[in-house]
């Protein structure tokens, strides 16, 4: 009797010794979302694109640069020069207006004031933050921003809604070396 009961046992213990399985997910998720919203994302950026394109050829009056970050700019008012443009840490003032492509007005220069700002260590929409670094200091230029470049999908929970490409034109007041504020 002991030894069937030793035996039970063991043949119990054994079988009750097996490896863990892994849990298979319930939902099986294909990504499918992530590449419809790049297929919407890249639809967006060609259409608003096109329209800046169009702008951009049916004005033969300013001579229209492409920036290699993906935005349009003129020149209004150009400094030949000078070739200090800012970089980073430098500070900055200038004064702009935001209007959308079909030129209503978002935001006026008076409504702005003018802006304090150091160079990629604070807060500024990217095209914007770009542009500047081309600008040298007294210039004028006017830039056309895709949405993606401005405020993209959120706005800025104000006047520019969701996915607004925009013209801001931008003087470039001064320039302050970071160098000589540090010392």
């Amino acid at each position: 009797m002991r030894l069937v009961l030793h035996i039970l046992c063991l043949v119990f213990f054994l079988s009750s010794c097996k490896t863990p399985e892994a849990r298979r997910p319930i939902n099986i998720k294909s990504g499918s979302f992530i590449d419809e919203s790049i297929s919407r994302n890249k639809e967006l950026a060609a259409k608003e694109e096109a329209r800046i394109q169009k702008i951009i050829n049916n004005d033969s009056a300013h001579n229209y640069l492409a920036s290699q970050t993906g935005f349009w700019y003129f020149y209004t008012k150009k400094d030949t020069i000078s070739g200090t443009t800012p970089k980073f840490g430098d500070i900055v003032t200038f004064n702009y207006n935001v209007t959308d492509l079909n030129g209503n007005v978002i935001y006026t220069q008076q409504e702005l004031d003018t802006i304090t700002y150091r160079i990629d260590k604070e807060e500024l929409f990217l095209g914007l933050r770009e542009g500047l670094k081309l600008m040298k200091q007294g210039e004028m230029v006017t830039f056309l921003f895709p949405s993606y470049q401005a405020y993209g999908y959120y706005g800025d929970d104000n006047k520019i809604g969701t996915n607004i490409p925009l013209i801001t034109e931008v003087t470039l007041n001064t320039i302050t070396k970071e160098s000589t504020t540090e010392n």
